[in-house]
């Protein structure tokens, strides 16, 4: 299928690996334009090297790349610096550490909510009244699945994401649906991503068993046997920023392998 988003212009955000690089590598594939962020430098240019490569003679797309942390308002100003106008915005920032709620303070807090909740309102309102006035625009915001089923260590990040969730919920059905403007949120489950295997190495050095076994075990917990990957995460990501979910907006897309036990 065609997308219809050939020559279009995407900040993809946490994209020098994992999640974030699975939507970049989708949108690149489309024929996306892509400006992707991350803090660390050298990984970054790395990816944007292998987004390149691995696209050479099948899509001509532009892949810029800006080493800044996004949470903070000079590392958006950065990224606003290198190009202004987007018509994809993809919100992604890692999480806050687990543990009990007991032991954060007002700092830990705060952080969460500004790195999982601030930041991606600050981008939506920096880009949504240019894509309006375009008549095109599509903003994905990377949370959790913990969003619709809290759990107990994640108590940071079910706060400051379901935070975002409420927000997105209404501005999603602003006037900038009629203007051609689609918000919604993806909500990964287990992915094979680097936060999926150090949260297992935690939790194996907590209990004493191996890896091996704690990974055995969480995947038996998932109905598809198995973790996903951050390539078939991007191909929905690249769905959603798609000519043809103009439809779709203000939605929470579970995409978790059926671990989400309920009905709605």
């Amino acid at each position: 299928m065609d997308l219809g988003i050939s020559g279009r212009w995407a900040l993809v955000c946490g994209a020098s690996k994992g999640l974030g690089w699975g939507c970049a590598q989708a949108l690149v594939r489309e024929g996306v334009n892509v400006l992707i962020v991350a803090r660390g430098a050298e990984v970054l240019a790395t990816a944007a090297a292998k987004l390149v490569a691995d696209n050479e003679g099948t899509s001509s797309a532009s892949v810029l790349f800006c080493a800044a942390d996004i949470t903070t308002p000079e590392g958006r100003a950065a990224v606003f610096a290198i190009r202004q106008d987007f018509d994809i915005v993809v919100t992604n920032a890692g999480g806050p550490p687990t543990g009990d709620f007991r032991s954060w303070d007002r700092e830990a807090w705060l952080k969460a909510v500004d790195a999982n909740m601030l930041t991606p309102i600050e981008l939506i309102k920096a880009t949504v009244d240019g894509m309006a006035a375009r008549g095109f625009g599509r903003i994905v915001n990377i949370t959790s699945s913990a969003v619709k089923a809290p759990i107990d260590v994640l108590g940071l990040s079910n706060g400051a994401r379901s935070g975002l969730t409420g927000f997105v919920a209404g501005v999603a059905r602003s006037p900038l649906a009629g203007q051609g403007v689609t918000i919604n949120n993806l909500l990964p489950g287990a992915f094979d991503t680097d936060r999926l295997r150090g949260n297992m190495q935690g939790a194996a050095a907590k209990t004493g068993s191996s890896v091996d076994a704690v990974a055995d075990a969480r995947r038996k917990t998932i109905p598809a046997q198995r973790f996903g990957t951050p390539e078939e995460f991007g191909a929905v990501c690249a769905f959603l920023c798609s000519a043809q979910a103009g439809y779709i907006t203000g939605q929470n897309v579970l995409v978790d392998g059926g671990a989400y036990p309920g009905t709605y």
